[in-house]
């Protein structure tokens, strides 16, 4: 197909970012317009530092909804609700939402994780992106669910950088704070869990066990590794299966059968999982980037695919080696 013209709105955050640099080298995206409204009329390099050399496209208060084929929301939670009952939108544009607004499939969006939702995602114009940590998460325990393996409670501990808080200051972001700390938050109360739930009885309806979820903040910028562990019957061997079959034609997902380190995902739009058993229960580790699988890397993903075009398309990212 010919190319794919996009607008951002909310193009100054961190997701804003991660998008445009995802989708300057989209071998298909044309980027019409990146709206925010605090920074309108500067170019977006001032503010995304590392893209100066590498785009002159300038931030804009306009919305010219008209010359795009999608929009992706990134403004925040709430904002997008919003954002919708403020403005008419053309019939045929297609929305992708990175907040939690629409992540209960209301208003007609579907939850676009592609693992879990594809055939949806392929036939559908209003995606809700799904939240990094859910993401990470979902990737762990999702193949347990297809097969009704699930039969105890699930318990997750993961950590993420300082990104996964969003680019607004705060004193759990301030680098003298987070600097050689950590710490936990919304332990058993995460927004996230929600979603998670969710999703797993999207798979396993009769799912009715708890999901204890602790958060931690790591002194680190980017990542997600999850730790989650449940009761599970069978053998390492029956469970890599499981997990290898459920995740074949999923290209960004990976099974390990080696030890796993979050600077194998960072920078890219993957999820590597690695299983363990000791005695009876299974420990799924799951590692992603925050911001590429969590967020932006996904969306355009979920774009891929609306528009039916290779589901890999400018996602072919390169991790750091040191």
């Amino acid at each position: 197909m010919s190319s794919i013209n996009v607008g951002i709105i909310g193009g100054a955050g961190y997701t804003g970012g991660e998008l445009l640099r995802i989708l300057l080298n989209h071998p298909q995206a044309n980027i019409v317009f990146v709206n925010s409204q605090s920074q309108a009329g500067k170019p977006v390099y001032t503010t995304h530092k590392d893209l100066f050399g590498e785009t002159e496209l300038t931030f804009t208060d306009a919305l010219p909804f008209e010359e795009v084929d999608v929009i992706f929301l990134c403004s925040g939670h709430g904002q997008s609700e919003k954002f919708l009952a403020e403005n008419a939108l053309p019939e045929s544009l297609k929305i992708i939402d990175l907040s939690t607004d629409f992540r209960d499939e209301s208003n007609g969006f579907v939850y676009g994780l592609p693992e879990l939702n594809r055939e949806k995602i392929l036939n559908s114009s209003k995606i809700a992106n799904p939240g990094c940590f859910a993401t990470s998460i979902e990737l762990a325990i999702l193949p347990l669910a297809a097969h009704h393996l699930i039969k105890d409670d699930i318990h997750v501990s993961a950590i993420t950088g300082s990104t996964g808080a969003g680019q607004a200051l705060s004193s759990s972001t301030h680098f003298s704070w987070r600097n050689n700390n950590m710490s936990i938050y919304k332990a058993f109360t995460h927004q996230h869990l929600a979603e998670i739930g969710q999703s797993v009885k999207a798979l396993q309806a009769d799912f009715q066990y708890d999901i204890n979820f602790i958060p931690y903040r790591g002194n680190f910028t980017r990542g997600i590794m999850a730790n989650v562990y449940t009761r599970f019957e069978g053998t390492l061997e029956e469970a890599a299966a499981i997990y290898k079959n459920y995740y074949a034609a999923h290209p960004f997902c990976h099974v390990s059968d080696q030890e796993i380190d979050l600077k194998q995902v960072v920078n890219t739009n993957k999820c590597i999982v690695q299983l363990q058993k000791n005695g009876d229960k299974l420990l799924i580790t799951s590692i992603i980037d925050n911001l590429t699988k969590g967020a932006s890397g996904q969306a355009v993903q979920n774009m891929n695919l609306i528009f039916g075009i290779e589901e890999t398309a400018g996602l072919k990212l390169k991790t750091i080696g040191f």
